[in-house]
């Protein structure tokens, strides 16, 4: 595939929406070959779900016949040199391993759970407390080589179960200020490092951090992963589930259309399957609010679960 949506590499990397005028939304297809931009139109908004906006290449040589010739791979290009791989000290996560008592989401877990399952499933997962908001926690991006990729920081409200958005969306990165254009950010799903420690489980991908624990309590015949969000999942990370049984559960609205697609491109690589379980059973206003996984299971708390494995 010779244009591509460009890597993330930082802000710098990212644009306004020539669509919605979303600040650093915008994501530029680039050529391989020639590491140019299409042009400052041809890209996709990552407010897929609210901003639909998606002008693809092949939209954009329509538009411009002839315009291709341009792009003929030159002889004799000198490749630019791959750069290392972005890489988190384990040291660093360690020590966020530590004071729960100031961690919200470790605290729902609690509250849903109890002590014991709450351990269990922040142990399993390797979350940690960050210092950038009190409450805060990080779920740590951790590869099947337990490789420390990134960590993304997370604020929660313990009464809703929900992420604090006001007055701002409290996300941030551990990346975002140390990394450096020496090296490449590579993010891998949430959880991967679980999947080659229970090998004879299915793997099961959902939107969220928050859900791929939450699903694990629920239903733990599966090794739970997180995509990040409904455009998080992606062939360099999906290579990693070679060969493996996967069953794609999106998030309710525009996720089951998005992730059906994706999962018609990795079928050559794993034995990929997707849940319709949420919009079989999601009340009008549940798919307005584009339900999760995670949430309905929280709602009933055990009744359905079996029902839910059953019909993945």
């Amino acid at each position: 595939m010779r244009y591509i949506l460009e890597k993330y590499k930082g802000l710098k990397s990212r644009f306004d929406c020539p669509n919605c005028n979303g600040k650093k939304t915008f994501t530029k297809y680039i050529d391989i070959e020639t590491n140019d931009y299409l042009g400052d139109h041809v890209g996709r908004c990552n407010k897929i779900d609210k901003c639909e906006y998606h002008f693809k290449p092949k939209q954009f040589f329509e538009d411009n016949k002839g315009f291709s010739t341009i792009y003929k791979p030159q002889l004799n290009r000198i490749a630019p040199p791959k750069k290392p791989m972005f890489t988190i000290p384990i040291e660093q996560l360690d020590a966020t391993l530590t004071k729960y008592d100031n961690n919200n989401f470790a605290l729902i877990l609690l509250k849903l759970f109890g002590y014991n399952e709450a351990v269990k499933l922040f142990t399993l997962y390797e979350i940690g407390t960050s210092k950038k908001w009190d409450g805060a926690n990080i779920f740590w991006q951790i590869d099947a080589k337990g490789i420390v990729r990134t960590g993304k920081i997370m604020l929660y409200n313990i009464e809703t179960n929900k992420r604090v958005k006001q007055p701002y969306d409290h996300i941030s990165w551990i990346h975002t200020k140390i990394l450096t254009d020496s090296h490449e950010l590579k993010q891998c799903f949430f959880g991967e490092h679980l999947i080659n420690q229970y090998k004879s489980k299915p793997i099961a991908i959902v939107e969220s951090e928050k859900s791929a624990i939450i699903c694990t309590y629920f239903l733990p015949e599966y090794v739970w992963l997180s995509a990040g969000n409904i455009n998080g999942l992606s062939i360099d990370k999906f290579k990693v589930l070679s060969g493996r049984k996967v069953v794609l559960f999106p998030d309710l609205n525009k996720g089951f259309e998005i992730w059906q697609q994706k999962a018609n491109e990795f079928k050559n690589i794993a034995e990929v399957s997707i849940s319709d379980y949420l919009q079989l059973i999601a009340t009008p206003e549940q798919q307005t609010n584009g339900l999760d996984l995670a949430d309905y299971l929280i709602s009933t708390i055990t009744e359905n679960v079996a029902h839910v494995s059953n019909v993945a």
